[in-house]
């Protein structure tokens, strides 16, 4: 159905997706999650009007890109050649430039009642990166699950990031500091004053970032978390709501987390307060492309990228 029309005149469509105690909405603008109802609950923070997507977004429920997260200085060189990318957040390059993934209207490629997949085609020199990228999102609701597969490919080298930033409610309200979270997880990525990773993977043991064991989002820190985490084995976070008891279920191909727990949303640029909501945005890791001993973010021409990451809502 018709969401609403850009100045530009372009239209943005909105299509509900529905299995067993799932109901999904997602948007052509930004490929955005806008809803996802869990037997009648709302767990993702969404916007009503496609104006508020324009003007109060923090990426709600968008797919960011080219690279999601940030690299340092706007900068970095691939096969010898420096690119630059344009500065959006204090030094640095952040979800992908001033006009990321997120800000473009994607291309509905298929839609039914339980899924929809979302093609968008980024050309060569697009906030800075090098090579044609085509790109594709697909969501998928499937009983107790919502899915989400991205694919890529490139005519020329360049480096990719693609993720899902929605932010996650369990109780539909209130904050999510009390909801208590597992992340899979020995190690996390420490950052500097600008949020770039040193290039330590370090141990989580005895730190606050330990989600080794469940605890509440709140308890260490304050809830002051913006941090990627290296994923172990298959991945797996779980988070549980404690009053109703709801639990989310996560895993992922991805080698790594970024658990942000909304402390940065402020209540008056946004329509949520503080801590309204967190994100487990799946990816590789932040500045990857300058840092060669972190996993290559580098996709070639010839090469496919996929990812998958997975939603589970267990009765």
């Amino acid at each position: 159905m018709m969401f609403g029309t850009l100045p530009s005149g372009e239209r943005v469509e909105r299509f509900e997706l529905t299995s067993g105690r799932l109901r999904a909405a997602v948007l052509s603008y930004g490929a955005v999650l806008q809803s996802l109802e869990v037997s009648g609950v709302d767990v993702v923070l969404g916007l009503d009007t496609l104006e508020d997507y324009l003007t109060r977004s923090r990426y709600f429920g968008a797919v960011v890109g080219r690279y999601g997260n940030r690299i340092a200085g706007g900068t970095f060189t691939l096969d010898g050649v420096t690119h630059t990318l344009p500065v959006n957040n204090g030094p640095n390059s952040l979800h992908g430039g001033v006009e990321g993934f997120d800000r473009k209207v994607w291309t509905v490629a298929d839609a039914g009642d339980t899924s929809v997949t979302l093609t968008l085609t980024s050309p060569d020199g697009d906030q800075g990166y090098p090579g044609a990228l085509t790109a594709s999102v697909t969501y998928t609701v499937d009983g107790d699950a919502l899915r989400i597969d991205y694919t890529a490919e490139t005519d020329a080298p360049t480096v990719l990031n693609l993720t899902n930033h929605s932010y996650f409610n369990l109780a539909g309200g209130g904050d999510v500091l009390g909801h208590e979270l597992r992340i899979g997880a020995e190690h996390y990525l420490p950052v500097d004053d600008d949020k770039i990773p040193t290039g330590e993977l370090a141990p989580v043991k005895g730190t606050p970032f330990d989600f080794t064991t469940a605890h509440a989002i709140g308890a260490r820190l304050d809830g002051a978390y913006d941090h990627c985490f290296v994923l172990d084995g298959s991945g797996d976070m779980r988070v549980v709501e404690p009053v109703s008891g709801l639990t989310m279920e996560v895993t992922t191909t991805e080698p790594g987390v970024q658990f942000y727990a909304g402390g940065m949303l402020d209540g008056a640029s946004t329509p949520y307060g503080p801590h309204a909501g967190f994100c487990l945005e799946t990816q590789h890791f932040p500045d990857s492309p300058n840092q060669p001993e972190f996993p290559s973010t580098v996709l070639r021409p010839g090469e496919r990228f996929t990812s998958t990451t997975t939603y589970r809502f267990p009765a």
